[in-house]
């Protein structure tokens, strides 16, 4: 099966190129247009012909393993087909396929394909008349038809569809109703009283095989107090169609695009701890796409090896990066990164942190005035999440740049007065190098000295406006150094120092709500406050520069 996937591209432009070591599940992530939905469909391509196609863009190469000579003897009789009824099959062949086709092949030829790799040819034969068949990609259209009524065929001859294998194996069809059970606390039934077709069907009561595949009049009513699953949300239909496939298709290998489409966010968690648990289990290879740090936190719940591969495309710049288990877990665990959503800067092309709430809501506004009237100023596809205090924000910038998510940080001025720890973490949280932050320290403890000497007071009196012009060029100097590495100190005080023109008081949220309300709600009216080139626009606008930057300083490689 497939062992590794190998990359266009690296972590950083001109880094080297990423090889992924397949697990159960692998889930890409990134931002929109970053390439997850092109990496299934290239990985499927590649299953069907065993060919990097010309056209491919994110994957070099695929590895696919083989089997020892005793192993594929056996996947041969597991995998090959009875002849249909008017079906000639010479001796020397076997008939090979699925519910969706099927070929005969000479066996010897197809045992050679299963295990060699050093002879013209042979990869291609293996995923043509192998690999393909037990590949199926499943993004929303799919799987919404999976669970459409389905014809029961010939009990005498192999399952046609997934729902007539389900309907034949107790074991499995277990498995699918304790799995939809925990989900909506219905059964799901696979109901034959329509004779000739198969559909499914949700109970409230629990079922027993003897019920579910007999036709007696006990069983007719149990099928009609059952509700027809086209009555239910598209949610309920996404989920099991999910489910039903991964369990009676039983194909090797899975390719999900977004399986969080139509679920709730607890859903999404509960698919991804059983699409995990089916995957180790069943020694499935999964391959998923997908937006949601819920469906991530259920795979990883699952206790099953994961890759987690972050996809960006910024600038013409292409990138990958594995994210560890370890870290994706510290992000899970630790309160303060779980309760601010951190996890969910993996699909942004960027994140901001502010100190606070009310600081996030401001900034956050102005980006989007910027994205509207002056969209070469705004940063595309950012997510603004807020600390507890200036103390914490380092917290949560440094794991999102471990995980090689560009995360920017905003503080007031005041940062100054925090030597120690405090100074030391923000500067470790930006990846500052150590000599660089001795002489930046060494900066900020005489510039601090300097507002005591004069008794100034740097948050709420203009800031580094009130030095002398010697005293402010080294300020400046200052804040340049660190804007490099994305930590950015408000120069002239705090967050309340933008916009005076609006004359608005106060501090705190009392100050957030009277300045939206003099900024105006409605972009149509003359007094609505559009962006300038200058104060809190401009500053926005140095924070996208940074972060639009592929050659940043700050994010580890």
């Amino acid at each position: 099966m497939i062992e590794a996937i190998h990359l266009k591209f690296g972590a950083t432009a001109g880094s080297p190129k990423t090889t992924i070591t397949t697990t159960p599940v692998t889930v890409f992530v990134g931002p929109n247009n970053s390439g997850k939905s092109k990496t299934l469909s290239e990985i499927q391509s590649f299953c069907q012909d065993g060919k990097v196609d010309q056209n491919f863009v994110i994957i070099e190469n695929i590895d696919i393993g083989k089997f020892d000579s005793v192993t594929a003897g056996k996947e041969i009789e597991r995998i090959k087909l009875k002849p249909n009824s008017n079906e000639t099959v010479p001796i020397s062949n076997v008939i090979i396929g699925n519910f969706r086709g099927r070929t005969q092949v000479e066996k010897g030829i197809l045992l050679n394909a299963l295990t060699c790799r050093d002879q013209p040819y042979v990869l291609e034969r293996f995923c043509q008349w192998y690999l393909q068949y037990q590949t199926i990609i499943l993004d929303g259209q799919s799987r919404m038809q999976l669970i459409n009524e389905q014809a029961a065929g010939d009990l005498l001859q192999p399952p046609v569809n997934s729902l007539s294998a389900l309907f034949r194996n107790d074991e499995k069809r277990k498995i699918f109703q304790r799995i939809v059970f925990d989900a909506f606390g219905f059964y799901p039934v696979i109901d034959p009283t329509n004779l000739g077709t198969l559909r499914i069907k949700l109970s409230i009561e629990e079922p027993e095989p003897i019920i579910e595949r007999g036709l007696t009049d006990d069983v007719v009513q149990f099928y009609s107090r059952a509700v027809n699953i086209f009555q239910m949300s598209d949610g309920v239909k996404a989920f099991t169609g999910i489910i039903l496939q991964l369990i009676a298709g039983d194909p090797k290998i899975v390719l999900v695009d977004e399986p969080e489409a139509f679920l709730h966010p607890s859903l999404a968690f509960l698919l991804g701890k059983e699409i995990g648990e089916i995957a180790s289990r069943q020694n499935k290879k999964v391959f998923i796409s997908t937006h949601s740090p819920n469906f991530i936190m259920g795979c990883l719940q699952a206790g099953v090896p994961i890759n987690v591969v972050r996809l960006t495309y910024l600038g013409g710049v292409a990138t990958s990066r594995i994210l560890s288990n370890e870290k994706l877990s510290v992000l899970m665990r630790n309160p303060l990164l779980r309760s601010t959503g951190v996890l969910s800067g993996l699909f942004y092309e960027s994140v901001v942190v502010t100190e606070s709430d009310t600081d996030r809501a401001f900034y956050q506004e102005i980006n989007e005035r910027l994205l509207r009237f002056k969209s070469e100023w705004g940063i595309r596809n950012c997510l603004f999440l807020n600390a507890q205090n200036k103390q914490t924000v380092s917290q949560i910038i440094r794991p999102l740049r471990e995980l090689g998510i560009p995360a920017a940080a905003i503080v007031d001025i005041d940062i100054l007065k925090e030597g120690g720890t405090v100074w030391s973490s923000f500067l470790d949280g930006g990846y500052v190098p150590e000599i660089t932050k001795r002489s930046l320290d060494q900066s900020r403890a005489l510039l601090n000295k300097r507002f005591q000497e004069l008794n100034l007071d740097m948050k709420r009196n203009g800031g580094i406006e009130q030095l002398s012009s010697c005293d402010r060029s080294s300020a400046e100097d200052l804040f340049s150094q660190i804007e490099e590495y994305g930590l950015f100190s408000l120069r002239f005080g705090e967050l309340e120092s933008w916009l005076k023109v609006l004359g608005v008081g106060g501090h705190g949220p009392k100050w957030l709500i009277d300045i939206f309300e003099k900024m105006g709600e409605n972009p149509d009216d003359p007094d609505y406050m559009k962006p300038t080139d200058a104060d809190v626009w401009k500053f926005i606008y140095t924070i996208r520069t940074w972060l639009n930057n592929p050659h940043r300083k700050g994010i580890p490689v």
